[in-house]
């Protein structure tokens, strides 16, 4: 097959990460930086607060964006010792499993405490640590095979009502009340990623910007195109809801599209009534600080969309934007301000019948999943390797390139097979590589792509058979590609492909849409 100028890669643009524009003046311009872009670095890892973590950094040189990455890394290191619910040997942990004796804590923790009594009142219970009793009924019941009792739902309801500790500001003492399970990741997240931010600012950088899976904070000098993601079409290579210029500011986004619990618990859980909500399939904010932008987006995925726009008009500098569950969105007044007016929004729309297409092409009812798993490393600083994702037809000739992650451009050739068959082609000129993307949490180097048939220029492909192929490469780390032929033909199929090294286990899922 000729290639022809025509033929430009459509390079897609995964969350948190950068696609890179790889014509000769770009790769060399950008490797004589480091890696800069628009005057910021980025920097990438995993398993930071039990998820991932990028980081843009505006700096004077490559030498101070790496300081305020290290100062802002060492903010989540020690915060997490004493905020995270997921170690049992934190601050956080210990007190939780007192009961009834006044324990002096940290100011962070007496912090993150008073900021839930606060947030419970102002919600009017749509927010409470408490939730997580109701959560645990559910997941029980739901591995019983069963719902919950309503027995089982009023008793829970009554036990989270109690108080479940109390604050005594002149000795920084909290008393443990009760035994209902507590969760905290909303306000620990929040509270260490703007210490975090703040870190970086002090260590020298001018602008930074942290994406705490899919939270984020703006700080400084630097403006971030931040991408919403779409809840019913919530893969990392899929079309956007919509897009914001967003400085010194943080947005955050809550919903249950992202969640790995039973199908019982597909919904987020009132903490008022214990019981799930489905009005609300995302609830994106853009406030002041982290704390109020992630406060209010959790709040607002119980709430009425009247009830949350009487706190967010309660709520000084905050807008919003609400995915309900028939697709429809509501958005506060001041929401467009923020919003890219060149980008126009992806609406959600209910599924229809594909068009008629010609006879041997790719079935467009049809789609291609890519779950992707990046193995944790027992690493404290495990960077995220560089991966490519790509589809060659029968004569291995690559149609589609469904995502490229990489930092610095500098490092491409380390894809070496990408690299090798880029080299008969050019990425599309323009390509966007500056946003980040705010969307529900993440678990840790999960990642889902989607393949639509379609090739580099969006034309349907014909059926048949193709092989997807994936490569990770780790700077200063391993190497590993990965290749599954799968006959696209109109009927369903799954495959999977283990990974060894930089790869973790990768599901294959040929399927109707």
């Amino acid at each position: 097959m000729a290639w022809t100028t025509k033929h430009k890669l459509a390079a897609t643009m995964l969350p948190m990460a950068l696609v890179a524009v790889h014509s000769p003046a770009f790769a060399q311009a950008a490797a004589n930086a480091n890696g800069m872009h628009d005057g910021a670095w980025r920097f990438a890892h995993e398993n930071v607060l039990g998820t991932s973590l990028d980081v843009r950094v505006r700096a004077a040189s490559f030498t101070e964006a790496q300081r305020a990455e290290a100062a802002a890394l060492q903010v989540f290191d020690r915060e997490e010792a004493r905020l995270s619910s997921w170690r049992k040997d934190s601050e956080l942990s210990q007190w939780e499993r007192t009961r009834f004796t006044p324990v002096k804590v940290s100011p962070e923790l007496f912090a993150m405490l008073a900021s839930f009594d606060a947030w419970r009142e102002k919600s009017n219970g749509a927010l409470d640590a408490s939730s997580e009793a109701a959560a645990q009924l559910w997941k029980r019941a739901a591995a019983e095979g069963r719902k919950p009792s309503q027995q089982e739902i009023a008793a829970t309801v009554e036990a989270m009502q109690q108080p479940h500790w109390k604050l005594d500001a002149a000795t920084q003492t909290a008393t443990r009340l009760s035994d209902v399970p507590l969760a905290f990741a909303t306000f620990a997240k929040s509270a260490i990623t703007s210490k975090a931010a703040e870190a970086a600012m002090v260590a020298g950088a001018s602008g930074v910007m942290l994406n705490v899976g899919g939270d984020v904070v703006v700080r400084g000098a630097l403006t971030e195109l931040v991408a919403v993601a779409n809840p019913q079409q919530d893969a990392e290579n899929d079309a956007a809801l919509a897009e914001l210029n967003v400085r010194d500011r943080a947005v955050a986004t809550s919903g249950s599209y992202r969640r790995e619990v039973a199908a019982a618990m597909s919904h987020i859980l009132d903490p008022r009534t214990a019981m799930p909500t489905g009005h609300v399939l995302s609830s994106t904010v853009i406030a002041h600080d982290a704390e109020t932008a992630g406060a209010l987006a959790t709040a607002m995925s119980v709430l009425t969309p009247a009830e949350s726009a009487a706190l967010a008009a309660n709520t000084n500098g905050a807008e919003y934007m609400l995915v309900l569950a028939d697709g429809s969105e509501v958005r506060s007044a001041g929401w467009s301000a923020y919003e890219n007016a060149s980008v126009k929004p992806v609406m959600y729309t209910a599924p229809h019948a594909p068009a008629k297409v010609a006879a041997g092409a790719w079935n467009p009812a049809f789609e291609l999943s890519i779950a992707l798993e990046l193995p944790r490393i027992e690493d404290a600083r495990y960077r995220r390797p560089y991966v490519a994702v790509w589809v060659e037809d029968a004569d291995h000739f690559p149609v589609r390139t469904i995502a490229l992650w990489t930092e610095n451009p500098r490092w491409l050739p380390e894809l070496k097979q990408w690299y090798h068959d880029d080299q008969i082609r050019n990425l599309a000129e323009g390509t966007d590589i500056s946003k980040t993307v705010s969307s529900a949490t993440r678990p840790a180097g999960k990642y889902t792509l989607k393949w639509d048939g379609k090739d580099n220029e969006g034309k349907l492909v014909k059926s048949g058979k193709y092989t997807i192929c994936i490569e990770a490469s780790r700077e200063h780390g391993g190497y590993e590609i990965e290749r599954r032929e799968i006959d696209f033909n109109g009927a369903p199929s799954k495959a999977a492909v283990s990974g060894s090294k930089e790869l973790g286990a990768v599901t294959l899922d040929y399927h109707k849409r």
